[in-house]
């Protein structure tokens, strides 16, 4: 239950900000509101020019005057002000004086004194200041309530409010009634805690004899959903009245449990078979009782084949994922930690189908793996054989390529270098082999293994050996410098067979 308490403004607050009233035998009042400007009017008298002076003036708390503003014929108002009213007054054009900042402590009695050349005219003016009050309190609150018997709930205090509020109690947003029986409330009003000052101090008392009883009954379970196998089941019970019960039967299906002084009971390490109705009632009032249906969420796979799977390649492989749940699960599944966007199928299994296949199914918190290791067996078979030259030309490198479980032996029939291996995986092996052709020749790459063997050929091309062209270079070389060299040994003994020829002639 929820008590509150509110004042409800008087329809006095209502008024307008500014507001002057003249009556027959009935001295003027003005009204406005705490923290603005008021205008205190110097009616019914008039500014004229036979008007020597104006005056204004308080009345202070012990019924003396006190001057507030002199305005002089033709000169500028003079201030007289106490602290109490320091920087807040001031005289309009019209001769109303003007306060600012209401207070509460500025209600009183307001002089207006004309000083004309025939005669001296007052006019006293009562100030009502208007405020709410400042806030809502609640003192004396009782802890608890005792059915059946006559208990004060607490004491409303609303403070430095004019004119005084009127104080509502509320249950549950519903208006209390003081009817004199279970609800009875009573107002207490202090005037003038301030003399002269006019606080209203407002306090209300509500005194209630309390006679709810239970009307509803809730059953709450934690965890919340998603509940599995293995939680800790709490059911809590919970009754409304005052005071609330705190004793209760607990029902969990077929078997009542009675739980005095707590509302909770726990049921620890809980089973599949623990899903169903569970109720909760009064243990003095059975027909007033909760119900709730739980369901505790398992999650249980079997997937066949499991462990080391040896199959021959062309064979068939089914593969079966059983599913045991409480509600809408998802399914994974991952070969050599790659995730697979299709559940596996082996109508035909290739050597490119070995590896670790793992499946994961997920329920909420939930989560079950399972896996099996598929090894593809059989006679190795050459998938590729081929040939090209090396970056510098001077050998060719041939590539053989195979598929086979166990790994498959590799071998040449001429001699060669080998240049790589793979690793062997997924029954797949790729060998690299350089030769140097002196001729043509048929290069036989075979692989073999326990089952079986495989051979293919390939044609290969001798090279034209660049040493040869060098060698013939160097012989039209050395026949070039030969003939050079005859010809100038035949011009020099053509010389000198001349020269002898013309000394034998003198």
């Amino acid at each position: 239950m929820c008590f509150l308490c509110f004042f409800v403004p008087h329809k006095q607050m209502k008024t307008v900000p500014l507001l002057s009233s003249f009556a027959v035998k009935c001295m003027p009042s003005v009204r406005g509101l705490f923290g603005e400007t008021i205008e205190i009017p110097c009616k019914p008298f008039i500014q004229t020019e036979n008007t020597m002076m104006i005056k204004w003036k308080y009345e202070k708390r012990d019924g003396s005057p006190q001057d507030l503003i002199v305005k002089s014929k033709d000169q500028d108002p003079l201030m007289t002000v106490p602290d109490a009213f320091k920087h807040r007054v001031s005289m309009a054009a019209n001769s109303s004086l003007l306060l600012s900042g209401a207070r509460l402590t500025d209600q009183g009695t307001f002089t207006c004194m004309v000083v004309t050349s025939a005669n001296i005219f007052e006019h006293q003016i009562k100030l009502e200041v208007l405020k709410s009050p400042e806030g809502l309190e609640i003192f004396d609150k009782a802890e608890e309530l005792e059915i059946g018997k006559l208990t004060k709930l607490g004491v409303c205090t609303a403070k430095n409010a004019n004119p005084a509020a009127d104080i509502m109690w509320l249950k549950n947003n519903q208006a209390l009634v003081d009817d004199g029986k279970g609800v009875h409330a009573s107002i207490l009003i202090t005037d003038q805690i301030r003399p002269h000052a006019f606080v209203q101090f407002l306090t209300a008392e509500l005194v209630l004899f309390p006679t709810d009883s239970p009307e509803t009954v809730e059953l709450l379970v934690t965890p919340q959903d998603p509940l599995v196998e293995g939680d800790n089941m709490t059911l809590k019970c919970v009754a409304d009245g005052n005071p609330a019960p705190t004793s209760f039967n607990f029902h969990l299906k077929g078997e009542t449990i009675k739980v005095e002084n707590k509302n909770a009971f726990t049921i620890t390490n809980v089973t599949r078979d623990a899903s169903g109705e569970y109720k909760c009632s009064l243990i003095d009032d059975r027909g007033l009782e909760a119900s709730k249906n739980v369901t505790v969420n398992y999650l249980d796979i079997n997937l066949r084949p499991s462990g080391r799977i040896e199959k021959l390649a062309g064979e068939a492989l089914e593969v079966t994922l059983q599913i045991y749940s409480s509600a809408a699960h998802s399914v994974s599944w991952k070969k050599d930690n790659r995730i697979l966007e299709n559940e596996p199928k082996f109508p035909k299994i290739a050597y490119s189908d070995s590896g670790v296949y793992e499946c994961e199914v997920a329920l909420g918190p939930l989560s079950r793996k399972a896996s099996f290791e598929l090894v593809v067996q059989g006679a190795p078979v050459i998938s590729s054989l081929s040939k090209h030259s090396s970056d510098d030309g001077k050998y060719k490198v041939l590539t053989c390529e195979a598929e086979g479980f166990p790994k498959p032996a590799v071998t040449w029939n001429i001699n060669g270098t080998l240049i790589t291996e793979s690793p062997f995986s997924n029954g797949k092996i790729i060998q690299k082999f350089a030769v140097v052709p002196s001729e043509n020749l048929t290069v036989q790459c075979t692989v073999s293994n326990k089952f079986g063997s495989d051979s293919k050929s390939i044609d290969v091309s001798h090279f034209f050996v660049m040493v040869t062209d060098t060698h013939v270079s160097r012989d039209q070389t050395k026949l070039v410098v030969g003939v050079v060299l005859g010809l100038l040994v035949a011009t020099v003994l053509i010389g000198l067979a001349y020269w002898l020829y013309l000394k034998k002639s003198k």
